[in-house]
């Protein structure tokens, strides 16, 4: 699955599409737009890359950032659930993580969360991923198209 493909999937089925993302940068959601036709189904993204930006954008509970940390299942599952909220749509997808290059909250570099919200359903998926900055963002986005092609066809 590709950009281009997982574009053709989003206007076939007419669902809508946001991101929240933090490690990535926004990359995902400039993958998505880079395709012509986009704006029929991607309403949007936020990129919160600081804590305090997932904690005052997005809602993210401080307690909760506290218990978990950023890097974390449950952080990577509220990014989802509260961008799909703000940005009204069918499905949102979050990434949390961290690319590097030094460890983080006490978690290793490529430790990932990839959050997909669909409905009142919410998966996080955990990965510990290798390379450079960049590969890991590469691959988070490769995963990223896999995870919403599965819940897009679950739904269906």
């Amino acid at each position: 699955m590709n950009a281009q493909e997982l574009s053709d999937l989003f206007k076939e089925y007419g669902r809508t599409l946001g991101s929240v993302e933090s490690f990535t940068g926004g990359s995902f959601a400039s993958s998505i737009t880079a395709i012509p036709g986009a704006s029929k189904f991607f309403k949007g993204g936020v990129v919160t890359y600081a804590t305090e930006e997932k904690i005052k954008l997005l809602g993210i509970d401080p307690a909760r950032v506290e218990q978990f940390g950023v890097v974390s299942q449950e952080i990577g599952g509220d990014m989802a659930m509260h961008g799909k909220y703000i940005l009204d749509v069918d499905y949102a997808i979050s990434f949390t993580g961290n690319a590097g290059p030094e460890a983080m909250e006490g978690k290793p570099v490529g430790e990932i969360y990839i959050g997909v919200t669909a409905y009142q359903t919410t998966q996080v998926f955990k990965y510990l991923l290798q390379g450079s900055r960049e590969d890991i963002v590469k691959q988070a986005l490769q995963l990223g198209y896999n995870h919403l092609e599965f819940m897009l066809k679950s739904f269906k």
